[in-house]
């Protein structure tokens, strides 16, 4: 009878113990820094993660993609990232700062020229903003936002940066860009094609930008070397770019990217 108590408590021990790994956030919790354009449809496929894996926590870290690169770079606690460039994740990889193989291209963007709802000021083209009654002028910062970078790259291509520049409001990300144009804080402002969509009923889009006006917007994802939860990291990677994820990305507007070469 004692040994068989023993037995039990033992058993009652390492399945009390197992529960308790299982609970840990150390053990089975990954954070995953994406592009705050991402934040909506990665909310929903964390949500759609963490049903197909019982006991596992995703917490986001969403932010402009070059600031979350330097978190990276400096060490933070990061399993995945997802940038809305190709520039910022090349910059942590060249650093070999990527899990080898992990790295996948798993959607593409559009930039659009978007004005608040209410605006009655005459803006049709992007050579409008050239226009007097066009005072302010919102896009992301182009040394850490790609969304600003893309929209640099815009106006360039139209020969307009010089003449505008003086009207430019520098955003800390795209989403802070698209605040300013809901709250009718700014006359005008580029964004992506899946951020207007989220704030559509506050922004009305004038137009999308040619995509020969910009380098291609797309999105990679990978996973930081060395970290604890690879297993589930590349799980997550997986399930971005598994048809079930990428439909529920076509539900927010984004594209279907082309495969890495």
């Amino acid at each position: 009878m004692r040994e068989f108590l023993l037995v039990l408590a033992c058993l009652t021990g390492l399945l009390l113990a197992s529960q308790i790994r299982a609970q840990s956030p150390s053990a089975q919790e990954i954070t995953v820094s994406a592009a705050i354009s991402l934040k909506n449809v990665f909310e929903e496929i964390g949500k759609t993660f963490m049903q197909k894996y019982p006991g596992t926590k995703v917490v986001f870290n969403f932010g402009g993609s070059g600031d979350l690169a330097r978190q990276i770079e400096s060490g933070a606690p990061v399993d995945v990232f997802a940038s809305a460039a190709q520039k910022d994740m090349n910059d942590i990889e060249k650093k070999d700062l990527i899990a080898a193989n992990s790295r996948k291209d798993f959607a593409r963007n559009g930039v659009v020229l978007v004005k608040p709802a209410n605006s009655t000021i005459p803006l049709h083209t992007i050579a409008d903003l050239q226009k007097k009654a066009i005072k302010k002028i919102v896009i992301g910062n182009p040394k850490t936002v790609p969304a600003g970078r893309y929209a640099e790259q815009a106006l360039r291509h139209f020969n307009l940066w010089d003449t505008i520049r003086d009207k430019l409001v520098f955003a800390e990300n795209v989403r802070q860009a698209l605040d300013y144009v809901a709250r009718d804080e700014v006359d005008a402002g580029l964004v992506y094609s899946t951020d207007a969509m989220v704030r559509s009923k506050e922004v009305k889009v004038v137009m999308k930008l040619p995509e020969e006006s910009h380098q291609p917007v797309v999105y990679p994802i990978g996973v930081i070397k060395g970290t604890k939860e690879e297993s589930f990291s590349r799980a997550f990677v997986d399930l971005v770019v598994s048809p079930e994820g990428q439909q529920i990305l076509n539900k927010y507007g984004f594209i279907a990217a082309k495969p890495r070469m």
